[in-house]
């Protein structure tokens, strides 16, 4: 799973040219920390097809106000630049996936 923060994160998601799942998580989180195998596993499970990257609020908050993150863990799923799906608080894979399936 791709790190991403504020210098790099137009280039790796806004501009990607494939769905991005973007995990905004902050090492001090246990939910992140409950969450981050299924994040994992699903990252896996369609490689090649989404793009799946983790954003730490703590090193990157520009990123992390411009796309309204008020708690974590947050996943929001993009397609083209644009936000089209998110998951605010833990939740099981298949809620999860559910994300992904969305921009397929």
């Amino acid at each position: 799973m791709e790190q991403v923060n504020d210098l790099n994160f137009d280039e790796a998601v806004v501009k990607a040219d494939q769905p991005v799942l973007v995990d905004f998580s902050a090492a001090w989180c246990g939910p992140c920390k409950q969450i981050e195998p299924f994040v994992k596993q699903l990252a896996d499970e369609y490689a090649g097809k989404v793009k799946v990257v983790k954003v730490d609020i703590d090193e990157s908050p520009g990123t992390a106000a411009k796309y309204g993150i008020r708690g974590v863990p947050t996943l929001k799923m993009f397609k083209g630049g644009q936000v089209i799906a998110e998951q605010v608080g833990a939740a099981p894979k298949a809620k999860l996936a559910e994300l992904i399936k969305r921009a397929l």
